[in-house]
C-alpha cells in the first residue's frame, strides 16, 4: 500500500472457503511481532478479520482476488490497519513518553535511517509514525443501513437464482439423459420392425411364386380330369388296378416300368436276406443273386434319372409357355427355370433347352 508517498507491505492471508468463488474468501491481517493493529478501525477488527465494501459486495462470477487485493491496497492507504510498537531501549533510564511523540527515536547507529526500525536480518523498515491518523474518508460511521440491506437482499436474491438454476440444469440433464435412452430404445425398435418388413417382402415373393406353381399345376390336373371323366364313365365299377392308371406320354410310361423294377428288385433282394438269415439259402447262392439284381437295379435307377431328366426338360418348357399366360413376373420365371436347371443338371439331363429359352 501507499502512505503519505511511502510504499508498505501489510502482511494478510486470505482463506479460500470451500463455498468460494460464489462465496467470498476470508481475509486476516496477520501482524508481526513489533505490529500492533490499530484500534479502533473501521475495516479490520480486533483479531484481525478484515471487512471492506469489496467483500461485501462479492459476485460471482464478477469478484475475483486481484480485485480484491487491489482494494485492500486502497483501503489500507488511506487508513492503515496496522502501526509499528517501539521496543524498549536498554538505558538504565528509559524516559516514558506517554504522548508517543513520533520525533522521538533511539539513537539510530551509522549504517541505519534514523526514521525506521531495525529488523532481525539486519535491515531497516520503515515505520507508520505513531501519530494521530488522518480521518478515515467513512468517518467513524457504519454505512447506511438501506443500502447495506439492499446490498444484502441483492445478494440473497442471486444465490436463489443460481441455487434455481443449479437444479433446473440437473432436472435438464436428467431429463434429455432420458430421452436419450429411450431414442437408442427407438433406433433398435426402428432396426427390428425394417427387418421384420423385409423379411415380410421376402415371404410375400415366395408365396407369389408357390401360388403361380399352384395355378399352374390346378390347370393340368382340370384338364387331366376332363378328359379321364368320361373313361370313368365308360367303365363303370369293373376297373382293374393296373389299368386305373395310364400315362400321358412315353417318358412317363418308361419311368413308370423303370420306377416298378427298380422297387420289385428292392423287395427281391429284401427277401433273400431274410432267407439267408433263416438259412434257407447257401450263402454262396445269396451273394450270386445278389450281385445279378444289383447290377440289373443299377441300369434300372440310371434310366430313371435320365427319364426324369428328359421329363423336367419338358416341365420347363411347359411353364415358359404357361407364364405368359397367367401374367408372371419374369423375375418369378428366371428363379423357377433356375431352381429346375439345376436339379436337371443333378440327374445329368441336357440343358440346350433352358439355354435356347429367351
Amino acid at each position: 500500500m501507499s502512505f503519505q508517498g511511502l510504499t508498505y507491505n501489510i502482511p494478510v492471508i486470505i482463506w479460500l472457503m470451500e463455498s468460494y468463488p460464489r462465496h467470498p474468501p476470508c481475509v486476516y491481517v496477520n501482524p508481526t511481532r513489533d505490529m500492533v493493529i490499530k484500534r479502533p478501525h473501521p475495516y479490520v477488527n480486533p483479531s484481525g478479520l478484515v471487512s471492506v465494501p469489496y467483500l461485501q459486495s462479492w459476485i460471482y462470477p464478477s469478484s475475483n482476488l486481484v480485485d480484491l487485493v487491489f482494494s485492500l491496497s486502497l483501503y489500507f492507504g488511506r487508513d492503515p490497519p496496522l502501526y509499528s510498537q517501539r521496543r524498549p531501549t536498554s538505558s538504565p533510564s528509559p524516559s516514558p513518553n506517554p504522548n508517543r511523540n513520533p520525533n522521538f527515536t533511539p539513537s539510530p547507529s551509522p549504517s541505519h535511517p534514523p526514521n525506521g526500525t531495525v529488523s532481525s536480518l539486519g535491515y531497516s523498515r520503515p515505520a507508520i509514525p505513531p501519530r494521530p491518523y488522518p480521518p478515515s474518508p467513512y468517518g467513524g460511521h457504519t454505512e447506511d443501513p438501506t443500502e447495506v440491506y439492499k446490498r444484502n437482499a441483492v445478494n440473497k436474491l442471486v444465490e436463489l437464482v443460481h441455487a434455481d438454476m443449479t437444479g433446473m440444469r440437473k432436472a435438464r440433464e436428467a431429463e434429455m439423459e432420458g430421452l436419450f435412452n429411450a431414442q437408442a430404445v427407438l433406433r433398435h425398435r426402428e432396426e427390428q420392425l425394417n427387418k421384420g418388413l423385409s423379411e415380410m417382402h421376402e415371404e410375400k415373393e415366395g408365396l407369389e411364386q408357390q401360388l403361380q406353381m399352384v395355378l399352374m399345376n390346378t390347370d393340368v390336373l382340370e384338364g387331366w380330369l376332363r378328359e379321364n371323366e368320361a373313361k370313368l364313365r365308360s367303365l363303370g365299377e369293373n376297373i382293374e388296378v393296373d389299368d386305373a392308371f395310364e400315362c400321358v406320354d412315353v417318358l412317363s410310361k418308361q419311368m413308370l416300368d423303370y420306377t416298378a423294377s427298380d422297387l420289385a428288385i428292392e423287395d427281391v433282394i429284401y427277401s433273400l436276406d431274410k432267407a439267408v438269415q433263416d438259412a434257407a439259402i447257401p450263402f454262396d447262392q445269396y451273394l450270386r443273386s445278389v450281385r445279378l439284381l444289383s447290377r440289373e437295379q443299377f441300369f434300372h435307377r440310371a434310366s430313371a434319372a435320365k427319364v426324369r431328366a428328359a421329363q423336367m426338360q419338358a416341365q420347363v418348357a411347359n411353364m415358359a409357355s404357361r407364364i405368359s399366360h397367367y401374367g408372371g413376373d419374369n423375375e418369378v420365371l428366371q428363379a423357377q427355370v433356375a431352381n429346375m436347371s439345376s436339379r436337371i443338371s443333378h440327374y445329368g439331363g441336357d440343358t440346350e433347352v433352358l439355354r435356347s429359352r429367351p
